[in-house]
């Protein structure tokens, strides 16, 4: 079996973050970058379907060369090679037609990414890759078991879960509880460092949309703690400064 698995090359979760330029660019420095969480997953289900049933893993990515120590932790945690498709991502549809000129013509069983990125949290690129392609898309992805040609899945909906069948190939936006995270051991970190990273040019494709500035969240507000017997203070608080009521 033939898995594509697309990654994403984000600010660590604890990472501060600030903007430059009249808050029109991200300001990098001293930013450290990991592999989506998302995508973890995906790469983790990848290799442990690639170790039960054997095959391929590859690991894309749509980014410049300061993306590559993320590749080469991929290729660490198990995958066979990469390619890095070189230009900024600007925008979902961008990057999903990146994914799909490449995809189309790579004869993939299963392509399989995050559920969405931790920084934009769009959550679009796996549906736009499987329209792209003519296949379809599910997410988010909790449970992916590969029979033959057909995928069993259980997806997250809203009060439970969905179980699916559907025949390969097929594109999967993941989540917990798919995998495990894998670390990389040092005989993975080893071996990456000779896996083939293919450097590729971007193909002519649509910016759907353009970024006009950044804007941090609001400052959260002051706490007010009433008593848990004074029903008539906090419902009047709701009612005349929460306005909620």
């Amino acid at each position: 079996m033939k898995i594509l698995v697309c990654i994403t090359h984000v600010p660590d979760t604890t990472a501060k973050i600030s903007f430059t330029d009249n808050d029109t660019k991200f300001d990098a420095n001293g930013v450290q970058f990991i592999i989506g969480p998302y995508d973890d997953y995906a790469l983790a289900r990848a290799v442990e379907l690639k170790e039960a049933s054997g095959g391929s893993v590859t690991v894309l990515n749509v980014g410049t060369a300061e993306t590559e120590p993320t590749i080469r932790k991929a290729l660490a945690i198990g995958a066979d090679d990469a390619i890095r498709i070189n230009a900024e991502p600007t925008d979902s549809m961008f990057v999903a037609q990146q994914i799909a000129n490449h995809a189309k013509d790579g004869g993939y069983d299963l392509i399989m990414m995050g559920r969405e990125s931790i920084d934009f949290n769009g959550g679009m690129v796996h549906g736009m890759v499987g329209e792209l392609l003519g296949m379809p898309a599910i997410s988010p992805v909790m449970q992916l078991d590969i029979e033959g040609e057909t995928a069993k899945l259980a997806r997250e909906i809203e009060g439970g879960k969905e179980y699916l069948e559907l025949s390969l190939p097929f594109v999967a936006g993941c989540q917990e509880p798919i995998a495990e995270w894998k670390i990389p051991n040092m005989r993975g970190i080893m071996s990456a460092r000779s896996k083939k990273l293919e450097v590729i040019e971007p193909t002519d494709a649509t910016e759907a949309a353009t970024l006009e500035k950044y804007e941090m969240p609001p400052a959260k507000g002051e706490v007010k703690m009433i008593d848990a017997d004074n029903v008539e203070e906090l419902v009047q608080l709701l009612k005349n400064e929460a306005k909620v009521l």
